[in-house]
């Protein structure tokens, strides 16, 4: 009898140490698939506060409290099915819909550097909305529902991103690190677009009610400081955008037999590397990022006219069509 109970301890430790393994094991893969959404992520982070702007003090992390619920059902309700079917179904589709996703990073990075060049242009597209409404619980229905849109665009490019940085994994540890790096980003992103926000409150109560003047010199530094955090935050986001996208269409082309960009960029990084012998790994991989950033940024200049010209009108045209029905 004891010999069979040491038996059947002996199984459940080996059992345990087989799940231990599994369980570091799909946190290491979440935690290179979610790497390899830094483009999407750093931009999330980037443009989310951009929707409590105008409201009051009290509402600020509710409404961002609201978009991360949103971001959740996202990635876990609607994303994460779509892709483990996708990934089961027809993986020969993940690396057309990876590129397309680079793509659209691309897009994206290169309508704000030109926006950011031209400044006139954001003025006009702003000048074409619609006006917002004047009723507050209307404008943060709408604010919220507008940035769950945004969120979805680019919480679809961070799964499919992590799923094409999956090796082969059974089912359940590919779902679970496709959850992992859902939850894990969403609670990333908004946990820092909630400091970002609140920042300037923290600030300012430091800076009129702290006992030392230490503190109060320090929540005046958080006032001066949070401006210039939030313009080198966009600035990091675009150009991360720029070249994770442009690294994405590059790979996926290598994929498709049209390899000639990737292996010239390998090529360049080698050589540069040969000449500075004592930092040769990081010389070739920031010639590596600024080839990907410049095909990137260049890929989305070409498609900024053809998304303004041919689908924006197609989409709009589409949906009024629908919606008609």
């Amino acid at each position: 009898m004891s010999v069979g109970l040491l038996g059947l301890l002996d199984d459940v430790t080996a059992l345990a140490k087989v799940a231990a393994a599994s369980i570091d094991d799909v946190a290491g893969q979440a935690a290179k698939a979610g790497l390899k959404a830094a483009g999407a992520v750093i931009d999330d982070t980037a443009v989310t506060p951009n929707y409590v702007t105008g409201f009051t003090a009290n509402r600020e992390l509710p409404i961002v409290a609201r978009i991360a619920a949103g971001s959740v059902r996202n990635k876990l309700l609607i994303l994460l099915p779509a892709a483990l079917a996708l990934s089961f179904f027809a993986p020969w589709a993940i690396t057309p819909l990876l590129m397309f996703g680079g793509a659209y990073l691309c897009y994206e990075g290169a309508e704000k550097v030109y926006e950011a060049i031209f400044p006139h242009a954001e003025a006009e597209h702003e000048a074409g909305a619609e006006p917002e409404s004047a009723d507050p619980k209307a404008l943060e229905d709408a604010r919220v529902a507008g940035a769950i849109q945004t969120d979805f665009i680019l919480s679809a490019e961070i799964m499919t991103i992590a799923l094409g940085a999956l090796p082969v994994l059974p089912f359940w540890e590919q779902a679970l690190v496709l959850a992992l790096v859902g939850i894990g980003i969403t609670l990333a992103v908004y946990g820092a677009v909630a400091l970002i926000v609140k920042a300037d409150d923290i600030g300012l109560a430091m800076a009129r009610h702290a006992r030392t003047r230490s503190a109060r010199a320090t929540g005046r530094g958080i006032l001066v400081a949070m401006p210039v955090i939030m313009q080198i935050l966009s600035v990091v986001g675009t150009a991360a955008m720029i070249w994770v996208g442009g690294g994405i269409v590059i790979h996926g082309l290598g994929g498709f037999g049209l390899g000639v960009i990737d292996h010239a960029i390998e090529d360049a990084a080698h050589q540069v590397a040969a000449l500075v012998p004592p930092v040769a790994d990081l010389a070739a991989e920031l010639v590596v990022i600024l080839a990907d950033g410049v095909f990137g940024l260049l890929l989305g200049l070409v498609l900024m006219p053809i998304v303004g010209k041919v689908i924006t009108p197609a989409w709009r045209s589409l949906r009024r069509l629908v919606l008609r029905r």
